[in-house]
Parts: structure tokens; C-alpha cells; sequence
């Protein structure tokens, strides 16, 4: 679950630049193949190569989307072999099948299906039409691609991102065969490239093989391995290709290492601060003091521009008048917080946090003053009074403002809301999901509205029926505790007096 939620919240934190991008559509055939749950399994099945777009027609980035994606199939249908892309309306109740299948999680989502869909990967490439098609044609083509000079070697490796490159006497063997298996794996997320002569390589001189050779453009520039277990293999690729400190800021060339930052299992730590603001230099060399000690101790650093991280702020219920500031989330969703950090406190609280003595930070709207409508407004500070321990029957919607079907459902709700005004032990809620903090563990929100009923006794279930007035009202005459009926603790009560006399 924390995995799905840093994934969603790196999508929301990158989506902020997603507004710079302008293109004209100016072809009038569509490339792009239309599915649905009518053709979707068979388009699917007679393709070795597609790539296929989860959306919503309601998703605002998705419109951004669409005619950067429309623009690659359009020269990728020109590539030998063709690269066909394709798109699902995921949000039609007919087609929410193959989202469920496909584990998606927000719009649009992209994946890249291999071998008539034996093979399913996510695709994390670039949203505008040259990066997707310089991507595509990449990922259509072999897993990992050969060096044969200098002058390649230098092309393939550059300076800019991260290359796997494997070194082989001999292109044949075990190793080799682990390593090309490893490349197919992770071939969406990495580079990989493989060579019999290790001088082709900046810096390769002193190189013997068998040995992987990870370039990368920070830190120490390269790092080598000679442990060809798969398992093994994979953790290297993963872990070397982290900065030890990931840079968020308005560079492009970033973004894929805050992607890989928040896939981390590690807890996350975040500093946001203003980068061009007076002492930012002095608080960058102390974080990477603190960052360096803290190596290999399951906690990851990320900085981040304050002027650019407009969507990390929204998320985590920021304001820049707070920084400088840190934020440390951890693995089971829980958050430390420190704002107006001064320099010489950086290290001090991250050893107060390691070390238990920080209260968790809970990110809440205000308790709104008045709550009179038919559907009452939950918060993160009032979930407790007014669902955990209300002693109520509560129907409970995580939405999202910017959510279609979520807009859809507030006057059916109002409806529900109605029908129960006569029954003081019904309450219907809704909280904002994107504004409020509340407990994963409890509550399995993957998609917006979700809604949970929990009983006056305490049990709790969630609603996977029809969004219709009248399935909601059965399902809550089905699940509440009505007047007079004991709850849980109540019976055990009575059974504990029988028990006594």
C-alpha cells in the first residue's frame, strides 16, 4: 500500500510541470487504437509490443496527455516494425475490469505490454511526444544494446542519466544470461548496454570481466559488481541509481530520480527550501553531512526548490511561509514534521526522530464552525469524535475536489443524507482525501470516491456497490446496528456479569 501512495504522490509532485507543455494536433486520422472491453484482451493477445493508456475522460492531465500521445503514435506507426499505442477509457464501469487487473492507480496510467501480454510493465518515460517516442522505440527494441567502440560507448553512457553496462569476455555464459534477464526486468525504469571490451568504456582501462559497471551522473559517477545472483543483481541496479541526495527542482533531468526516490521502500526524508534564498548553500552542505552519516540506515534525503514543489506542499498540507523545512514520512504512512529549520537543527532532529522523540505531524483541514449540510464534513482532527468513537452508524466518502465521479455522487449522497435526517444513528460523511491524513491501514483508499461504512459496534466494510441512492440506503439498513441493539462491548459485558453470578 505505502508503495502505491508514494507512486501516486511523485505523480502529483511532477504533474506541476505538466502545464508547460504545448502542442497542436494537426493530424485528422487518429493513431492511436481505441479499446474497450470488447477488444481489449484481443488487441492485447495479437500484439508483441503495445503500449496502452489508462485514462479518464474527466482527468485533467489526461487531456494534457492526449495529443502528445496521439503525436508519437502518429511517427511511431512509421517505425519498422511499427510501435502501435493505444488508450482505455479505464473510469467506464464496463472496461473498470482491466484497471483492477492492471493494479491502476490514477490517470493515466501507461503500460507496455510484451508478448501478446505475457510481459506487463509499467511505462516510465517522458509525457511529451519526442521523449515517448524516443522512449518507445528503445523499449521495442532489445533489452540490452551492444558496444562495439569507443565512439558508441560514449554516445550509449553520456553524462546525463543512468546506463547498466555488462562486461563479458565472452558474450555468452551465466553471467550473461543473468544479466540479460535482468535487463528485460527492469528495462522500463533503466539503460542497459553490454560489451566483450571493457576499453570502449570511459574509464574502463583496468577493467576484467565479468563485471556490471553502473554509470550514473552524481555521486561517485560509477560503481561496479560482480555478483550476478538475480536478486542480487536487481538490488545493485536499484539501490546504486539513487542520488545519495535526490534534487527536486524545475530540471527535467531530475524528475527520474524523484520517481525512484518515492519507489524506495526506505522512510523518506525532505527538505524544501528556497534555493536561491539567503544561507541555502549552508543548509545543502549540512543536509548532505547528515545524508552521508545516515548511509545505508534505510533512510532516504530528498531537496526540493521550495519554488517548484508546489505539489509536495499540497500533499503533504505545506506553506512556503514555513520554510525551511523537513518531512519525514515513513513506510507505514506517519509524518514528522519540522518548519523554519534553522541550519544547526537539521542534525539534531533527525537523531531526535531516529531516536522515537518526535511526535508524528497529522496533516487536517480546520474543524469546519459549522456543519449543518445533509452530508456532514469529516476532517482529519475529527475523524476520531465524529466516526471512531461517535457511537454511530457512519457512511464515510474519501473523495477528491478534482475528481469526476466524486462530483457525480454528492447529490445522491445528499439524498442518502436525507433519508436518514429521522434516524439520529446514521450519519453520512465525506473527508478529502487529498487535505486530510487518515489511516491507511483501516481505510484502503486506491481510487476516488471510496466509501466505508463503519457500524456503531465498530465493524467496518466497504461499499463496492451501485452508485444509486437506493443500493446505498440497502446496504446501510443491511450493515448498521439499529436503535436499542447492543454493541459489541455491551454484550461482552452482559456475558461477563452472567459469567460473575
Amino acid at each position: 500500500m505505502a508503495m502505491r501512495r508514494y507512486a501516486l504522490f511523485s505523480i502529483l509532485v511532477l504533474s506541476l510541470f505538466a502545464s508547460s507543455i504545448r502542442s497542436e494536433q494537426t493530424e485528422t486520422k487518429e493513431f492511436v487504437l481505441t479499446l474497450d472491453h470488447t477488444n481489449f484482451s484481443e488487441t492485447i493477445n495479437k500484439h508483441d509490443f503495445i503500449v496502452v493508456e489508462f485514462y479518464a475522460p474527466w482527468c485533467g492531465h489526461c487531456k494534457q496527455l492526449a495529443p502528445e500521445y496521439e503525436k508519437a503514435a502518429s511517427e511511431l506507426s512509421s517505425h519498422v516494425p511499427p510501435v502501435v499505442l493505444a488508450k482505455i477509457d479505464a473510469s467506464e464501469e464496463t472496461n473498470r475490469e482491466f484497471a483492477t487487473q492492471y493494479e491502476v492507480q490514477g490517470f493515466p496510467t501507461i503500460k507496455i505490454f510484451r508478448n501478446g501480454g505475457k510481459a506487463v510493465q509499467e511505462y516510465n518515460g517522458p509525457r511529451e511526444a519526442d521523449g515517448i517516442v524516443s522512449y518507445l522505440k528503445k523499449q521495442s527494441g532489445p533489452a540490452s544494446f551492444e558496444i562495439k567502440s569507443a565512439d558508441v560507448a560514449a554516445e550509449v553512457v553520456g553524462d546525463k542519466k543512468v546506463v547498466v553496462v555488462g562486461v563479458f569476455p565472452k558474450l555468452s555464459g551465466a553471467e550473461f544470461d543473468s544479466f540479460l534477464a535482468t535487463a528485460e526486468k527492469l528495462r522500463s525504469d533503466y539503460d542497459f548496454a553490454h560489451t566483450s571490451d571493457a576499453k570502449f568504456l570511459p574509464r574502463g582501462e583496468s577493467v576484467t570481466g565479468p563485471v556490471v559497471r553502473l554509470f550514473k551522473p552524481f555521486d561517485e559517477l560509477f560503481v561496479d559488481s560482480k555478483d550476478f545472483d538475480g536478486e542480487a543483481l536487481e538490488k545493485f541496479v536499484k539501490e546504486s541509481s539513487i542520488p545519495l541526495i535526490t534534487v527536486f527542482d524545475k530540471d527535467p533531468n531530475n524528475h527520474p530520480y524523484v520517481i525512484k526516490f518515492f519507489d524506495s521502500p526506505n522512510t523518506k526524508a525532505m527538505l524544501f527550501i528556497n534555493f536561491t534564498g539567503e544561507g541555502a548553500e549552508t543548509l545543502k552542505s549540512k543536509y548532505r553531512e547528515v545524508a552521508t552519516s545516515n548511509k545505508g540506515q534505510g533512510l532516504s534525503f530528498l531537496l526540493g526548490d521550495a519554488e517548484n514543489s508546489q505539489g509536495a506542499f499540497q500533499y503533504f498540507g505545506l506553506e512556503e511561509s514555513q520554510i525551511p523545512l523537513i518531512i519525514i514520512q515513513t513506510v507505514d504512512d506517519k509524518k514528522y514534521l519540522k518548519t523554519n529549520l534553522e541550519v544547526d537543527q537539521i542534525e539534531s532532529w533527525v537523531k531526535d526522530f531516529k531516536d522515537g522523540k518526535v511526535a508524528p505531524h497529522k496533516k487536517s483541514q480546520p474543524i469546519p464552525t459549522e456543519n449543518n449540510e445533509p452530508v456532514k464534513v469529516v476532517v482529519a482532527e475529527s475523524l476520531d469524535d465524529m466516526v471512531f468513537n461517535s457511537g454511530k452508524n457512519v457512511l464515510l466518502e474519501f473523495y477528491a475536489p478534482w475528481c469526476g465521479h466524486c462530483q457525480k455522487l454528492v447529490p445522491i449522497l445528499d439524498e442518502v443524507a436525507v433519508s436518514y435526517q429521522s434516524d439520529p444513528s446514521v450519519v453520512i460523511a465525506k473527508l478529502d482525501a487529498t487535505a486530510n491524513d487518515f489511516p491507511h491501514d483501516t481505510f484502503d483508499v486506491k481510487g476516488f470516491p471510496t466509501i466505508y461504512f463503519r457500524s456503531a459496534s465498530g465493524n467496518i466494510v466497504v461499499y463496492e456497490g451501485d452508485r444509486t441512492k437506493e443500493d446505498i440506503i440497502s446496504f446501510i439498513d443491511k450493515n448498521k446496528d439499529t436503535a436499542g441493539e447492543p454493541t459489541k462491548t455491551e454484550e461482552k459485558t452482559t456475558e461477563e456479569a452472567k459469567d460473575e453470578l
